[in-house]
């Protein structure tokens, strides 16, 4: 049985995961209405991705013997000046994914919840690759300064993206 404490948080990070999905679809959104497929396949993979995290947690939460609860999933931002906005905020969420990560993981600790540190593990571990993905992409965005033959490049590079579910 999960704590009440752990059950409320374990909600509002499956709500936060089902607000990175509809994120990502809104970047998804952008690059295909300014041309670049490949980076919006990127982020088609990436609500693919966000979607298994929340699915992740959600049967978690029901294997412990809580309950879900959905919440109202706020609106996402729609209007990006260019590629390397678009990377600057998704790496900036990524960060803030980590910290709330973190924090479900010190809260499996101070209630010394074995099974939910040990199911926070496989988060936190994701977490240091969607970082380091996003900001991958941020910094090679910066080195070709979001424009020309670079981006091209970069958009056919992102094109061969594919969701593949892990397999924990």
């Amino acid at each position: 049985m999960i704590s009440k404490k752990l059950e409320e948080a374990i909600n509002n990070q499956i709500n936060r995961e089902l607000f990175s999905e509809y994120y990502y679809l809104s970047m998804a959104s952008y690059f295909s209405s300014t041309g670049l497929s490949g980076f919006e396949n990127f982020f088609l993979v990436q609500v693919e991705e966000e979607r298994f995290h929340a699915m992740k947690m959600y049967r978690f939460l029901n294997e412990r013997g809580g309950r879900v609860f959905l919440q109202e999933i706020e609106a996402p931002k729609t209007e990006f000046n260019s590629p390397l906005d678009v990377f600057e905020l998704a790496y900036g969420h990524e960060q803030l994914v980590s910290i709330l990560i973190n924090n479900l993981m010190d809260l499996a600790i101070q209630e010394n919840d074995h099974a939910a540190k040990r199911h926070f593990d496989w988060f936190v571990e994701e977490q240091v690759e969607e970082e380091a993905s996003m900001e991958t992409i941020l910094n090679k965005l910066k080195l070709v300064k979001g424009e020309g033959h670079g981006l091209l490049m970069m958009d056919n590079e992102l094109a061969q993206r594919v969701f593949t579910p892990p397999v924990k």
